[in-house]
Formats: C-alpha cells, sequence, structure tokens
C-alpha cells in the first residue's frame, strides 16, 4: 500500500533530510573480545566498525550475540516492487555478481553496526510503508533516519529476538524452511502457516499460554510442554496459570480421584530443566502460577522450599549413609574370631555400629543388605554422595526448581489476613457447576488465612519463592477485562494479559534525554522517541509469526506492546537526587507517565489510520476507564474520584516534581482520553517495566530497568584485554551537580578509587619502596601495573618484581620464592597497618562513606542496591524499591520486572511486611530474595558457623579407628606380645599391595595453575584402574618439587595397598591454598582452590566419572544441535568467518562451580581409608569465605560466577541476573 495523506508524518530531532543518519556519529573499527573466566578466549571477531560512543563491554556484546554470523551475502540487488522506493526494496543475493568468488568467500558475516542497525530499521520502515501507516516517502525516510540514529547512539534497543531475527529476509534474502509457525495476513484477516522461516520474524520475547484440564489434548496439559519447549528452544519464555487442573484427590467424571496439580507440575519442571534455552546452558524461562483458592496451593507454596529440603537430605544423607555402611564393615573386619564376626554379642563394635545407624535412622533394609555384602566378603560398600551445586545430581533429582513460581493473592484474601479469618479452598469441577448452575461454590476445605500468609512468607525467607501477583489490582487495570481476566504473566511478571498472547518488548536510555549541562531533561526528545518505537512495535506485531495458531491469532486481536525504559537509577544519581527520596518518585513517576501517555497517544494516532485493534469495540468501555484512570494518578487525584479501583494509586506529588515534567506527564493523557474516546486505540496495553539484561549493556546503561545502581566502582573492559577499575560515570556528575568544584570531587573521587599511584601514599610509596631496596626502574613498573590488581599485597610479589632481584638483593630465601605464602611485604618490614592505608590511598575504599569534604546529607545520593566495598554500611531499604515502583506502576499498562533484594538478616515477619506493603501500593507483582536464602548458594561474605564443642566430644563411639581395631584384637591374642603381633595382622589383613603391571596404560595432562604449569601423569592396571600417580611441577623450586614427588608416592602407595581413589577425592577436592584460582589447559577443569584439588579432581573425572567436579559436562563438547534443519543446510553453503572460538559461543559454555569450603585435614589414625570420620569436623565451617567470591561481593556482585562466560559479575536485573561481563540474561529479554 502506497502512502496514505492521513497516516502518520515524521518529524526529525536526531537527523537532517538528505544526510546519512550515520555520519552524525564518529565511527571506528576495533576487535571484540569476550574471554571467560580462567582467561580463555569465548569469543572473538577482528575489525568490527562500530560508534565510539560504544564502551568496550557494548561493543564486545553487540558483536558477539546481535550481529549476524553467517548468510550474509558479499554482493546483494535489489528487489522492485510497485510501490516501494528503491531505498527501501528488499535485497537478496546477487549469484551473478558473486560467480567468480570462491565458494568460502561468497557469504559472511555482519561485521558493520550499520548492517545491523539499518537491517531493524529498514524492515520496520518497510513493512510500515508497505501497509499504509506512513503519510508520504519524505515522512518513511525521516522514520528510517531516526530509528538508525537511536540504535546507533544507544538511545533506544528492542529486545533480543528483533536483533536475532529481524530483517534477515529484508536485508539479505535469507530463508529457510518453514518452523511451524503462523501469521495472521495483515491484508486480508486470515490465519495462515508460515511458508518461510525468515520472511515474517520472530520478535516476541515474552508470551503467555494457556492449559485446560485436560491430559492429551491440544491446549491440554501434555500439549503445554510441547508448545514450552518450541518457545524454550529459540529462547523465549512463557508463564502459565495452572489453576484449572484439578486438585489432588478431587472427583473424576469417570469415577477415581485425580492425582492433582502437583504431579503433572513435576513433570513440565523436568522437561524444562531438560531444554537448554536458546541452545545455550541456561535453564528455560518459565513462570508457574497458582490461585490462592485452588485445593493444591498448601503443597504449591512449599514446592520449592520441600524440594530444596530433599537435596539438603540427599546432601547429608547420602554422606551419612556411606559412613555408616562402611562403618559396619569395618567393624566386622576388625573382629579376630572370623566364626564370630556377625555375633553382636561378641562383636560389640558391630552392636554399636549397627545400634548408631538405626538411632540415624538408616533404613534397616540397607543395615540388612550391609550386613549381607559383609558375609559374601565385601569390606567396602561404594554409595552415591551429592553436594548442593545448580549443576549437581542433588538438584536435578528433585522438582520445582526450573521455574519462577507466583501465588495470585485477591483483594479478599488479603482482606482475610488482616481480619484473621478463614480462606475457602474449592474443587476445580465445583466451581464450574456452581457457576453453572448460578449458585456459590462449596469449599473443599478451610483453612486460617494467616496460615497461609505465614506458608507464603517462610517459603520465601528460606528459598526467595513464591513471590505475589496481586490479582484484584491486576485486573482492576486490564483493558480487555469483558474478553476474560487475565491469569498469568510472562517468566519475569512485567508482561500480564490474557493468555495465548505474546509481547515484544523495547527500553528507551533515560540517561540519552538529560542534559548534564542544563540539569534539564528533554520531555520533547523523549515523546518523539516513544512515539517512534510505539510505532516499532505495533509494526513488529503486524510482520510476526508466533509458535502456535491460538497466539497468533490473539496478537493480532489485541495487538499487545511492551516499551518501557532503563537507567532511572544513572539519571537520579546525576541530577543530585537520591533514589529514595520523595523527589526521586515524583520524577519516576513523571517519566513513566510520560512513556504510557505518549504511547499511548501514539496507539489512537495509529487507530485513527489503521483502525482499532480488532477486539477493541467489545472493550472500549473498559479500557477507556482504564485511560481515565491513568489520567486521575497524572493529576494526583482523590481516591473517590477513581473508577472501579480499590487499592488507590500513587499519583504524581507536585509538591517534588519538577514543573516542565510534570505539565508534560498531564497533557500527554489529556490527548490519550480525548483521541482515545474519538479514534479507539491501535493495541490494547502499550507498556511495561523490562528488566533489559542485554539491551542494557548493549545501550551502555549503569543500572536496568527501574534498579538503583549495584556499586561506584566497576570495571571497563578494555580492547586490548584486562579490566581498567572506573568510577561509576554518574558520581562526578553528580558532585558537581551538588556543588563540589573540580578540586573537592578529584578527592572524593580519588577516595573512593583510589589515586592509582604510588606517589603520596602513606606507608608504601615510590620513597619507601626504595628505601626498602627496590629500584626505581622496578617501581616505575610496579607503578605500571596497578591498574590490573585490587591490592597492594597482589602487586608488590616476587613474580612482579623479579625472583633473581629479590634472591640477590632483598635477600629472600630461594625457598619462599614458591612459597605462596610469603608476603614480600612482610619480608621488607611493612605492618598491615602500612599495607591498609596504602591499599585505601592506592586501590580506593569503594565507597563514598567518609570521603573528604562529602557532606552527611549529600551521602543518600550516592546509595547504592548493596553496600559499597567493605567499609561501606550504607544500602537502599526495601521500603524504597517499594515506592520507587508505587511511582511508576500507576502509568504501566503492564507490570514491572523487579526483584527486591534484602539482608540475610531479614526475618519472616520483615517478608510479610513487604508482601503487604506491596498490596497497599497498588503494585500489580513482587518478588524478593534475602541474601543467602538459596541452598545452591554460599552465605553473605564473613558468615561462620562456628562448633565449640571439642573433637573428641563430637567422636561417635561406633567408629572404629586403626588402635581401636588394634586393641580389640590384641585382647582376643592370648600371647605377651600381642599388641604388635596385632598391628601387623590389622594393617595386613585390611592392605595388601597390588602389584602393576610391568607395562602399563595411563596418561599425561598439562596444565598451568595461577601461573604454575603442573604436569599429571597416570599408571593404570590391566583393568583400566587407577595404580599410580606421578605430579611434576615444571622450573619449581626443589623444595615444592620433592615434596609433590613424595605426596604422589604416598598416594601410588595408598592405591596399590587398596585404598579407593574415592577417598582421596574426598579427603583433598576442596583443599585451599596457593597456587590456586583458573585452570588453563584442561578441557573439563576450570578453576582450582589448590594443585590437590585440581589433581583429584583430574582424577575423579577421569577414573570416577565425577561429572559433579568437573565445570564442563561432556555433553558441553559435543555440537550444538539445537539448530534448524533450514538453518544447518543454509549453512553449509556459507563462509561463516567464525574463529574456532567464535564457533564455541554458538556452543554451549561453561558453567563454573566453586564450592566455597574448606575441607578438615584426613584423619591418619583412621582404622580403614574407606571409612570416614563422622565427627562435624569434616564438615564446611566456613562459608562465603572464598577469595573470588569475596572479591566479588566487595564490588557489589551477587557472588556467583556467570553460567555463559565464568565471571563473578552477575547483578539483579529485575526478577533475574545479568552478567556485565558477556550480557548474558536469565530471563527472557
Amino acid at each position: 500500500m502506497p502512502a496514505k495523506a492521513n497516516a502518520l508524518k515524521i518529524s526529525r530531532h536526531f537527523t537532517e533530510s538528505g544526510k546519512d543518519p550515520f555520519d552524525k556519529l564518529s565511527w571506528s573499527k576495533r576487535d571484540v573480545e569476550i574471554r571467560n573466566f580462567d582467561g580463555t578466549i569465548a569469543f572473538s571477531m577482528k575489525g568490527v566498525t562500530l560508534p565510539d560512543n560504544y564502551s568496550q563491554v557494548a561493543a564486545n556484546v553487540l558483536a558477539q550475540k546481535y550481529l549476524r554470523k553467517a548468510g550474509i551475502p558479499k554482493k546483494l540487488r535489489n528487489v522492485k516492487e510497485k510501490a516501494v522506493p528503491s531505498w527501501l526494496q528488499k535485497s537478496v543475493p546477487d549469484l551473478k555478481s558473486m560467480e567468480n568468488l570462491p565458494e568460502n568467500e561468497k557469504f559472511g558475516e555482519e561485521i558493520d553496526g550499520k548492517q545491523t542497525f539499518r537491517r531493524l530499521a529498514g524492515t520496520w520502515t518497510y513493512w510500515g510503508w508497505k501497509h499504509g501507516y506512513f503519510a508520504s516517502e519524505d515522512d518513511a525516510r525521516s522514520y528510517f533516519d531516526e530509528m538508525s540514529y537511536m540504535l546507533a547512539s544507544q538511545m533506544v534497543s528492542p529486545n533480543s529476538p528483533q536483533w536475532f531475527n529481524t530483517g534477515l529476509n529484508w536485508a539479505y534474502g535469507i530463508e529457510g524452511p518453514a518452523q511451524g509457525h503462523h501469521f495472521v495476513n495483515p491484508k486480508s484477516g486470515d490465519l495462515e502457516r508460515s511458508v518461510n522461516a525468515y520472511e515474517h520474524p520472530q520478535p516476541h520475547a515474552c508470551f503467555i499460554q494457556s492449559v485446560s484440564d485436560d491430559l492429551v489434548s491440544e491446549g491440554g496439559i501434555m500439549d503445554l510442554w510441547t508448545r514450552e519447549a518450541r518457545l524454550f528452544k529459540f529462547g523465549s519464555g512463557t508463564g502459565s496459570n495452572f489453576s484449572k487442573i484439578r486438585g489432588d484427590g478431587e472427583p473424576l467424571s469417570g469415577g477415581g480421584m485425580s492425582s492433582g496439580l502437583m504431579s503433572f507440575l513435576r513433570i513440565g519442571d523436568r522437561a524444562a530443566g531438560a531444554i537448554k534455552s536458546g541452545g545455550t546452558t541456561r535453564r528455560a524461562a518459565k513462570m508457574v502460577s497458582l490461585d490462592m483458592d485452588h485445593p493444591d496451593i498448601e503443597a504449591f507454596i512449599d514446592w520449592k522450599l520441600t524440594e530444596e529440603e530433599k537435596v539438603a537430605a540427599l546432601v547429608s544423607g547420602s554422606q551419612h549413609l556411606q559412613n555408616h555402611a562402611n562403618e559396619i564393615l569395618a567393624a566386622i573386619e576388625a573382629h579376630p574370631d572370623e566364626d564370630t564376626k556377625f555375633d553382636q554379642s561378641k562383636n560389640i563394635s558391630l552392636a554399636k555400629a549397627i545400634s548408631v545407624a538405626l538411632q540415624a535412622y538408616v533404613p534397616e533394609n540397607i543395615i540388612a543388605r550391609v550386613l549381607e555384602l559383609g558375609e559374601q566378603g565385601y569390606t567396602h560398600m561404594d554409595i552415591e554422595t551429592y553436594d548442593t551445586s545448580w549443576e549437581g545430581d542433588a538438584y536435578s533429582t528433585v522438582s520445582g526448581q526450573n521455574s519462577n513460581n507466583s501465588v495470585r493473592v485477591s483483594n479478599d484474601f488479603m482482606q482475610a489476613v488482616l481480619d484473621e479469618s478463614d480462606w475457602n479452598l474449592f474443587w476445580r469441577t465445583e466451581l464450574d457447576d456452581a457457576s453453572a448452575e448460578n449458585r456459590d461454590p462449596a469449599p473443599c476445605k478451610s483453612i486460617p488465612a494467616n496460615d497461609l500468609w505465614d506458608k507464603i512468607s517462610k517459603a520465601a525467607w528460606s528459598c526467595a519463592d513464591p513471590g505475589l501477583q496481586y490479582d484484584t489490582t491486576i485486573n482492576e487495570w486490564h483493558t480487555c477485562s469483558p474478553d476474560g481476566p487475565i491469569n498469568g504473566s510472562n517468566p519475569c511478571s512485567e508482561y500480564m494479559f490474557l493468555d495465548d498472547t505474546a509481547c515484544n518488548l523495547a527500553s528507551l536510555n533515560l540517561v540519552k534525554f538529560y542534559d548534564d549541562e542544563t540539569t534539564k531533561f528533554d520531555t520533547e526528545k523523549y515523546s518523539h522517541a516513544i512515539r517512534l518505537w510505539t510505532v516499532a512495535l505495533e509494526i513488529s506485531v503486524l510482520m510476526a509469526q508466533f509458535p502456535s495458531e491460538a497466539i497468533a491469532q490473539r496478537s493480532y486481536d489485541y495487538r499487545t506492546l511492551g516499551l518501557g525504559y532503563a537507567n532511572i537509577g544513572s539519571l537520579l544519581m546525576r541530577m543530585g537526587i537520591p533514589y529514595d527520596d520523595n523527589r526521586a518518585t515524583s520524577i519516576c513517576g513523571a517519566l513513566t507517565s510520560i512513556l504510557g501517555g505518549v504511547s499511548y497517544a501514539a496507539s489512537a494516532e495509529m487507530s485513527s489510520v489503521q483502525g482499532p485493534f480488532p477486539r477493541y469495540e467489545n472493550n472500549k468501555d473498559n479500557m477507556l476507564r482504564v485511560m481515565r484512570n491513568h489520567r486521575r494518578a497524572a493529576y494526583n487525584a482523590p481516591s473517590e474520584e477513581y473508577e472501579g479501583l480499590t487499592v488507590t494509586p500513587r499519583g504524581i506529588d507536585s509538591n517534588y516534581c519538577p514543573e516542565y515534567l510534570l505539565s508534560a506527564a498531564q497533557n500527554c493523557w489529556d490527548k490519550v482520553v480525548t483521541d482515545g474516546e474519538k479514534f479507539g486505540f491501535r493495541n490494547a496495553q502499550a507498556t511495561v517495566i523490562a528488566p533489559t539484561g542485554t539491551i542494557g549493556i548493549v545501550m551502555d546503561c549503569d543500572t536496568t530497568g527501574i534498579e538503583p545502581d549495584f556499586a561506584l566502582v566497576k570495571f571497563k573492559t578494555l580492547a586490548g584485554g584486562g579490566m581498567l577499575r572506573i568510577i561509576n560515570q554518574s558520581v562526578p556528575v553528580a558532585l558537581d551537580r551538588l556543588g563540589y568544584d573540580k578540586a573537592q570531587s578529584k578527592e572524593i573521587v580519588d577516595y573512593v578509587i583510589g589515586t592509582g599511584t604510588f606517589a603520596d601514599s602513606p606507608g608504601i610509596n615510590r620513597e619507601s619502596l626504595i628505601r626498602k631496596g627496590l629500584t626505581n626502574d622496578i617501581v616505575d613498573s610496579l607503578e605500571s601495573q596497578i591498574s590490573n590488581f585490587t591490592s597492594v599485597g597482589l602487586l608488590v610479589t616476587p613474580s612482579i618484581v623479579g625472583r633473581d632481584f629479590c634472591v640477590e638483593k632483598l635477600r629472600v630465601k630461594e625457598s619462599f620464592l614458591d612459597d605462596w605464602n610469603f608476603d614480600l611485604l612482610d619480608h621488607l618490614g611493612y605492618t598491615n597497618e602500612q599495607v591498609n592505608e596504602a591499599n585505601d590511598f592506592i586501590f580506593g575504599r569503594l565507597t563514598i562513606e567518609g570521603a573528604p569534604h562529602i557532606k552527611d546529607s549529600d551521602l543518600a545520593v550516592f546509595d547504592c542496591a548493596n553496600k559499597c566495598g567493605q567499609y561501606g554500611t550504607r544500602f537502599i531499604g526495601w521500603s524504597a524499591h517499594i515506592n520507587m515502583m508505587a511511582a511508576a506502576q500507576p502509568f504501566i499498562s503492564g507490570a514491572i520486572s523487579k526483584t527486591i533484594n534484602m539482608p540475610h538478616e531479614s526475618t519472616i515477619e520483615d517478608i510479610k511486611q513487604v508482601y503487604m506493603d506491596s498490596w497497599r501500593a497498588m503494585i500489580k507483582a513482587n518478588a524478593l530474595y534475602r541474601d543467602g536464602s538459596k541452598l545452591s548458594q554460599p552465605l553473605m561474605s564473613g558468615t561462620v558457623l562456628k562448633v565449640d564443642i571439642e573433637e573428641e566430644e563430637m567422636m561417635s563411639d561406633a567408629i572404629v579407628s586403626t588402635e581401636q581395631a588394634i586393641d580389640s584384637m590384641a585382647k582376643a591374642l592370648p600371647t605377651p606380645d600381642a599388641v604388635p603381633l596385632a598391628r601387623k595382622i590389622v594393617t595386613r589383613y585390611i592392605a595388601q599391595r597390588r602389584k602393576l603391571p610391568n607395562k602399563r596404560q595411563g596418561y599425561i595432562q598439562k596444565a598451568k595453575i595461577g601461573g604454575h604449569n603442573v604436569y599429571l601423569h597416570t599408571g593404570e592396571y590391566d583393568d583400566g584402574t587407577l595404580g599410580e600417580v606421578f605430579i611434576d611441577m615444571h622450573k619449581e623450586g626443589a623444595a615444592f618439587k620433592a615434596l609433590t614427588n613424595a605426596f604422589a608416592i604416598a598416594v601410588s602407595l595408598g592405591l596399590q595397598h587398596g585404598v579407593p581413589l574415592k577417598e582421596f577425592v574426598d579427603a583433598f577436592v576442596f583443599t585451599r591454598f596457593e597456587p590456586n584460582g583458573p585452570v588453563i589447559g584442561n578441557e573439563r577443569i576450570k578453576m582450582s582452590t589448590s594443585i590437590l584439588d585440581y589433581i583429584f579432581r583430574d582424577l575423579a573425572v577421569n577414573y570416577l566419572d565425577r561429572n559433579d567436579l568437573a565445570h564442563v559436562k561432556p555433553e558441553d563438547l559435543k555440537p550444538d544441535i539445537v539448530r534448524s534443519v533450514g538453518e544447518a543446510e543454509t549453512e553449509q553453503n556459507l563462509n561463516s568467518g567464525l574463529t574456532p572460538a567464535g564457533e564455541a559461543t554458538d556452543g554451549h559454555e561453561i558453567q563454573l562451580t566453586l564450592d566455597d569450603m574448606e575441607v578438615s585435614t584426613a584423619d591418619t589414625s583412621s582404622f580403614q581409608s574407606t571409612v570416614s570420620d563422622l565427627s562435624t569436623t569434616n564438615a564446611p565451617l566456613v562459608s562465603g569465605d572464598n577469595a573470588l567470591v569475596k572479591e566479588a561481593e566487595k564490588y557489589g556482585y551477587e557472588g556467583d560466577p556467570c553460567p555463559e562466560c565464568g565471571q563473578f559479575t552477575l547483578v539483579s536485573n529485575g526478577s533475574c541476573l545479568k552478567c556485565v561481563s558477556c550480557g548474558s540474561t536469565t530471563g527472557c529479554s
């Protein structure tokens, strides 16, 4: 369709007619690289052309995730279409021009950001032009230029599926077999099946799917798992409300009783856990929600908590089961009389072992089995033991771990909690029957509402689930309630609408519209961007294909959009306004009001051209009611003026909001109501606040979604590799805004991040180092490397200063050079106090608290979500998070994705208060996380579980040590020299040496740990079992080399005398001493806490199949099989140009599993090496003490490794997490 005179007119705010929009930016070629935590390259790309405004991190993420890696023709030609301008025509490969090119050079990858930005902007403009959205060709060109510029300048970004899929057919003519998708023909309105995988792109990230109370039919339970799998496979997220499924014990129509909801949820959970979302190691993104009146609600609330307790039971029980079983076998073997070994009246040790096992609830049949094995000559029993690793077998055994779980609470339930009244649960069939018969349903059970409230709060306190979705509030703001209620949400809870619908997202970078010089927010450009991006999201619905017929039809019928923003935390800091401040919430309310109002005004404008969404007339009155309520919130109307609301929203407080923002926030809603009444709306929903994980990094946002900042000091990735510590760029701007002069600002910044120089440092400085014997050249070398370290102790070491110099000039003993506990600063005579002072001066205190010149009244401006550094005490309280959400929610069509982080010390009562306050604040959904509450995560840094009982007091009477066994046998021997004879009998009977063959198999493994080369050489018996090990530390000192050799001999003798390898593994894995850290050169082991930890991890992986101790699973070394047949056929004919490292990014990533524990020294007097000590000295006593975790937490990170790149740079991202190093996210956006 050509231009339409009454269609959209597009003005220019960022570009000029006749000029390339990209010319307004400066561009350059750069190399991009993403490294794994061990330093190996995960992705590398040379010569990528990008705008200079992109940071290295943003460039890395854009290049790795969003530049198309295959199928880009070297030569293109336009495809002429009637009434389509030449500059907007589709492109296809120019096969004739490429005839003379070598096959491997005909196709390549996107290597220029302009290609990607034009691909997206051009596709939206093309579809908009074809279907009459623009008034003229000039308007279409203006739209294309403005959108191109906004993408390149990081002002706005769509969700990831747009970057992945949009424009591949329009820009490059890429085609492929259909994947079972559907779309509604925008001209005919007919539902059609896609015949090409790329002509209609799949730009949607968020889905809500229905499920009926049917086992195998279409739309039923088992069908949902298939529909979910289709979405997970391609990286999207989905949510469903399961309240229609009958409860446990509910009568069936054909007789019998239902097996209940939970049995089916377990199946779906395991299915989701088996699918790698988007083909990566990330779990599927899924939301499971349930109404509070469901008969199985109690089991659902406790589901994740109960399953985590099962994990704890597996971890603890498996170890104790093995210990008790082997104690029984040890007692049998230690008894001197062969005839009475199994007679408990004669073998007291056996009787005690059995008694203690029974008291420890070891099942009788297991004890009987152990005795029977003992009668058959077995002296040891191997039982699988587990740990709390998220990737471990214990977690994979239980259910409920592969989704976000939420309960839907109504106002009636919340009132029942306040009234301390009962709450009714109903059979599902009874609700249907009562509705058909127009009567009140009869409850199947009544329980105190506060019992359920306590259960919800305790579960959330314990394991962060379930979250709450406030059903009444959600549906009172529902624009299409005549067509049915909103039952569910997407996994991150920002998209809430009717079942079987989808939403595509985009977010504006608020900081890009703020002028630091004038301290004004440009509402005109902001509104212009909102209007144009609302059009882009509407066109995305027009052009899209969907994974099911129902979703395709309903997306066409309602055309829901999800425009939002990011970086409000950084904006407020730049304004010099604390996040926890009335001014902040008022500004947030105003900016969100402009977002919602201008977006709906654009929807009404498009409705005047294209007509309203097909189901508008059926929902017109209700939708206009909702628009009027949005407008009332902008004017902060009294509660009695709102229509159909039971919880009053928090309007914009004019006392705290700048007049120009308030005026814009109100005027846009006047236009919405007026134009909506006249033209209707093109879209049933328009806005959400999404987590903006990966796209937030691409836009260089300091903060995501509606979140505050997480730390004042961050790390900047350098183009040549490595990291540079930098101050949050909002801090200097805020200091200037608050009136500090340049000199004061510099002193404050230096206090936070450090001076980065030895000059004028107290205690340790250039002068003192030279007095201690270092040369000017060495000090210059140290000075140049300060940015690569985080403390002076890690900087001033023999390896940096020089080994020969340390020995010859500083009188360091050569043996100390290889002692990883050696402290060169201590050797030079520096005190701990001097070292700490130097660290604070050179590397900074990481907090602004205590900085020179800073006023106490200004500290709140710089408060972050977490305490900053080891000295920081301030952080943003949970009430501020609720207030900010409450300020934004009245102007958002959907909801807000956000997790409220709470300190570890928070109580269950605090949890209740957060949930109650959220309801009263008219928030639609809420999830929270109490620090350290997840079983799979370490306790917060510094938490110590102390056991004050002496080891001897903790020893079980049933533990049979070597000396006890010798004493028992000596008493039974009628000779005067019984003890020496008993010792010889015991040791020889238990352990007889098994000689290795003269010619033996094995392997040699080379690796580097903490910069030290380690060679592991193994020798095997003919049956393939391990019989000997040799350890060589290349070029290490004589003493340490001799020690490792002696240790290897001792282990080899143990193995040859029957000591199971498992016992060595249990004793030495997780031991902690230097050297440690990343492992380079081993394809399965990527991190170690010591040399011994690495050695026995490797042996366990290769000889015991202990994949739980590896960081890379066997299947992760295989090629990815998620790719479609069409893509595989296409790429066989293409030269992708990927480096080997680049190919790895399309396969699987490394998942680090750093276990933060210290294992006590093994008891060498143990009677039998196969018997473990049951005392608590073998249990981990310290949690959160791992140096990497502590360092990460110090800088405001979560303390967990990124599942994609392994870096310890995960931060909160809405209700999910994102990695600020590689851009990966655990959500669906």
